[in-house]
């Protein structure tokens, strides 16, 4: 891989915004529609620029083959499952926690790659981090101010939604050989079929009468953070490689809280800024014992 430069920096940024800036956004759209249309919505938009690339490029879409439950199975998984427990869950969080909640995918995934692959086994180094990271969480379950009785559950939801990334992401190593584009594709196209009727009987989203924040927000969460945004990760990942990519773990939470207050003046406790700093600490423990591997 070359050696990064200033405008590889800038997309790693760029790319750190736009996926902080969909917590808020997620929060404005939870005011007009409901989590299963919210998660329908941002699969559909989403697929528009991955498919116009497919088309342009060339790239068959394989949603219908003979691994067509593969790309059932992670599109529930990755797709449908995370955006629904997410949207249900900042409903009744702010939007900052749930940026930092979602920080802990890198520390989960270094779990499960132990037990579910063969060469990204625990180290001292990764136990550290992941400790770390998630004392980082633990302490801020104990803010008050900002969890409580009422919205516990809902941030344990938030947990079990990057968890479903995790998962999502080991099952792709089954259809790895397969290009990027097309997965994603593949993926999106079954996560928008399973979605249409659950929000069609479960919510009837056509006799929503949405705010123009809300429907703004939404047509942004699909189109640029689930769409155009996997565009520039794949423009990043193929450029410099996954390491370097990687690096957006630890400034979405840093965006995402500064993104929070900045558009819902949400609170930012002391508490808060501890449990950021601790999972950041321990994301970068994990990506430092990742880079020795590498090296």
């Amino acid at each position: 891989m070359k050696q990064p430069k200033l405008i590889d920096y800038t997309l790693l940024t760029i790319l750190s915004l736009i996926w902080a800036s969909a917590f808020f956004n997620i929060k404005i759209a939870t005011y007009s529609f409901d989590p299963v249309t919210i998660a329908f919505l941002r699969v559909f938009f989403g697929a528009i620029p991955v498919l116009i690339i497919c088309y342009y490029k060339k790239i068959k879409i394989e949603a219908f083959s003979k691994d067509w439950h593969w790309f059932a199975m992670i599109g529930f998984i990755n797709l449908v499952a995370p955006f629904f427990l997410i949207a249900y869950g900042i409903k009744s969080v702010q939007s900052n926690l749930a940026a930092i909640l979602m920080s802990t995918t890198p520390l989960s995934s270094t779990i499960l790659g132990h037990f579910y692959t063969k060469n990204e086994k625990f180290n001292l180094i990764k136990t550290f981090g992941i400790l770390i990271g998630f004392s980082g969480i633990i302490f801020l379950f104990s803010d008050n101010l900002l969890i409580d009785q009422n919205n516990f559950s809902s941030a344990l939801l938030i947990l079990l939604g990057s968890t479903c990334y995790v998962i999502g992401g080991v099952l792709t190593l089954k259809i790895s050989k397969k290009k990027n584009e097309n997965v994603t594709g593949s993926i999106l196209i079954w996560a928008t079929i399973i979605l249409l009727p659950l929000a069609s009987f479960i919510e009837q989203p056509w006799q929503v009468v949405p705010r123009t924040d809300s429907l703004i927000s939404i047509i942004y969460l699909g189109i640029v953070p689930t769409g155009i945004a996997w565009l520039l990760r794949f423009k990043i990942l193929k450029d410099n490689g996954l390491i370097f990519q990687s690096q957006v773990s630890y400034l979405i939470p840093i965006f995402g809280t500064i993104l929070g207050y900045i558009f819902l003046k949400e609170l930012i406790t002391i508490k808060v800024l501890i449990s950021l700093t601790a999972v950041c600490i321990g994301i970068y423990f994990v990506r430092r014992a990742d880079r020795k591997k590498l090296s």
